[in-house]
């Protein structure tokens, strides 16, 4: 309203200096001065006005601006307060719920992994009870090893069960003194068939220089060249002084065989003597054979057949007797046979003639039984006509 007043105020000026322009121009300069400083007067009367209007306009719409802006501040406040308590109830749900479901996934996984830890500890205390299970069996098998007497049961005992799963019971015998007269008893012997009445014994020894080899296999490790030749001349004289004994205790040609067997329990050490010559040097010089634990089983196979065969050899000789003790039976049986034969035929001519004869006349017989006394006559007088 107050500026639609100083729009018209303004329209009433100019209209009036219209009205002024419009007057008869026969006017003098004081007039027009006159003219001229009313004018002004009223421009500054009006501006005044006008001026006074556009403050009390301006002021008034200030305060209703303000006043507006008031309200709409508070109706704002209101609302972003009403906002801000839903969104801080809503942004406490979700987290609680967000922080109930990462307490239950981490409880749950955590529980998990904690099981699969306990888990793994539990199969680790298992290997490590078993690795210091076998620590100390490895540490009791050194001590064992450790022991010359030890190390040759150790062989001992391999060596008869190669020869308990190969061979029977009656084809090989334990501490066996092979040589006449003397003390010393070899391990096991094995029976072979001789020309006399007593067997032929095949000497077997078992023999196992776990320190020389054990001082071979560190030279190895260590890569050393001298130590390994020094280690290997060792356990040549080792394995060779182990020939020579068995020689000179246990072999007695004729009543043992001319060689003897070197048992050694490891097939590495085996493999050692042999790939070094020793093997054949024994052979050569001792008449001593080297085995392992696999040549030794190949060997007793090979003995297992050359018995076989010696069983057969005996027992074809077993069958040409009772052949010959057949043959000399079948004759006697044959004359049996034959005497039986003409026993049945006379029998079968005996039985013919009661048969035919014999049976004839008892029919006769029985029929002048049967017949009545007039028929008797009838059949004489047909008889006689016969």
């Amino acid at each position: 309203m107050e500026i639609v007043t100083l729009v018209l105020a303004g329209l009433a000026c100019v209209l009036s200096l219209a009205n002024l322009l419009r007057r008869p121009r026969g006017l003098s300069g004081e007039d027009l001065e006159k003219v001229r400083q009313d004018l002004l007067a009223e421009i500054r009367q009006t501006r005044q006005e006008l001026s006074g209007s556009v403050a009390s306009g301006l002021q008034a719409s200030n305060v209703q601006t303000e006043q507006k802006l008031e309200s709409i501040r508070t109706t704002m406040e209101v609302r972003l307060n009403a906002m801000q308590a839903v969104t801080d109830r809503r942004l406490g749900e979700m987290r609680q719920t967000v922080d109930e479901k990462l307490q239950k996934t981490l409880e749950d996984r955590l529980q998990k992994s904690f099981g699969l830890v306990s888990q793994q500890l539990e199969l680790v205390y298992k290997g490590l009870g078993e690795m210091r299970t076998l620590a100390a069996g490895v540490g009791d098998l050194k001590k064992v090893l450790s022991n010359v007497k030890t190390r040759g049961i150790l062989g001992e005992v391999q060596l008869g069960a190669i020869l308990e799963q190969l061979l029977a019971p009656g084809q090989y015998a334990e501490n066996v003194a092979t040589v006449p007269g003397s003390a010393e008893r070899v391990e096991f012997a094995v029976k072979l068939p001789g020309d006399g009445d007593g067997p032929v014994w095949l000497p077997i020894d078992a023999k196992f220089p776990q320190d020389a080899y054990a001082a071979l296999l560190a030279a190895y490790d260590t890569a050393d060249k001298a130590a390994v030749e020094l280690a290997a001349k060792e356990l040549d004289k080792r394995v060779r002084g182990f020939g020579k004994d068995i020689h000179d205790k246990y072999l007695a040609p004729g009543h043992t065989t001319d060689f003897g067997v070197m048992f050694l329990p490891v097939e590495g050490l085996y493999a050692e003597v042999v790939r070094r010559g020793t093997a054949e040097r024994l052979q050569r010089e001792y008449k001593i054979v080297v085995a392992g634990p696999t040549t030794m089983a190949a060997l007793l196979n090979s003995l297992q057949m050359g018995f076989k065969t010696l069983a057969i050899q005996k027992r074809s000789s077993e069958v040409w007797k009772v052949l010959g003790s057949v043959k000399a039976e079948f004759d006697t049986f044959g004359q049996a046979l034959a005497q039986a034969q003409n026993r049945l035929n006379q029998a079968s001519s005996e039985l013919e003639n009661l048969v035919g004869v014999r049976t004839r006349q008892i029919q006769r017989k029985l029929q002048q039984v049967t017949l009545l006394p007039g028929e008797e006559e009838t059949s004489g007088e047909q008889n006689s006509g016969y």
